[in-house]
């Protein structure tokens, strides 16, 4: 029995490539992750890993073995979930992964509620503007912005996502207010280090589709420095309205260029392909669902 105890280890320690990875992701220490594949190799009476200092590895006997363990961990856990399917009040650990922006703005203050009305569940959230893999992490249920890529992943729309190139009032008294994209040359303009579209930014006007590559003195990965930036009149930028929705509402920004339209993205839930949706994921896709507008979502109110 201690053989199939291991399978969960194992197969997160080939997964994730690393033991000290496999142990963030099954919350034990790393000395207890090594522990417990050197009992699964003395049990079988084989060597299932190569380690170097550099990176892990499989023997032929590993290979053989992961496909029959990871299969007998996807069986378990359609097991469990079937079950949890079927109980009144759902129960356990929900891990969610969002940006962090959105995440910490328009995710973290629906928890508490969800908490209080669900008191059997234990969330688990990692905010990270970087896109990490759904299934590797083992996360139950994740946000994602933009284009989607083609994969086993399930998508449910939850809002729109509108952009906005916008700047302080103080920036444009000082530099001038832009009338077309390619004036755009002659500002500072400030970037997001992960943006999805690519280098260019990309503007659909009178005259047809147009695009430039920004320049300016500020590029960051977090949204929300880039706010401050904006307000505190550094430069300009091209932000989601669910970030700068408030600020053009109550002046502090304006927003620019009226007669040209950026690309338009949406909001998702993923969630990973599975025979049966346990209830703690059902719950929270509901809440989301229910507190979103897939039409016009209430940071676009105004």
């Amino acid at each position: 029995m201690e053989s199939f105890s291991a399978i969960p280890v194992f197969v997160a320690v080939v997964e994730c490539g690393s033991f000290s990875l496999a142990s963030e992701q099954l919350g034990v220490t790393k000395s207890a992750v090594s522990k417990r594949i050197s009992q699964l190799e003395a049990k079988l009476g084989v060597q299932l890993l190569h380690r170097t200092t550099r990176k892990l590895s499989l023997t032929e006997a590993g290979e053989r073995y992961f496909d029959y363990a990871r299969n007998a961990l996807t069986l378990a856990n359609e097991g469990e979930d079937a079950i949890s399917e079927l109980q009144d009040k759902p129960r356990g650990r929900l891990r969610v992964n969002a940006p962090m922006a959105f995440g910490r703005l328009h995710i973290a203050p629906l928890i508490p509620d969800f908490l209080r009305e669900h008191p059997q569940i234990e969330i688990d959230m990692m905010m990270d503007d970087k896109v990490v893999d759904l299934v590797g992490g083992s996360f139950d249920i994740a946000i994602r912005i933009g284009k989607l890529p083609d994969s086993s992943l399930i998508a449910r729309r939850l809002a729109p996502c509108h952009s906005v190139l916008c700047a302080s009032p103080a920036y444009l008294q000082r530099w001038g207010t832009p009338k077309k994209p390619a004036q755009l040359v002659s500002h500072n303009c400030l970037y997001y280090s992960y943006f999805q579209g690519g280098t260019e930014w990309r503007f659909n006007g009178p005259e047809g589709l147009e695009s430039l590559v920004p320049r300016g003195n500020y590029r960051v990965n977090n949204s929300e420095a880039l706010l401050e930036a904006l307000l505190a009149g550094l430069g300009i930028c091209q932000m989601p309205t669910f970030i700068v929705g408030p600020a053009i509402a109550d002046g502090r920004l304006v927003a620019l260029l009226p007669e040209y339209r950026l690309p338009q993205h949406a909001i998702y839930a993923m969630l990973p392909g599975r025979k049966h949706i346990p209830a703690k994921i059902r719950v929270f896709l509901d809440c989301l669902l229910t507190h979103f507008d897939e039409t016009l979502p209430y940071w676009d109110g105004h």
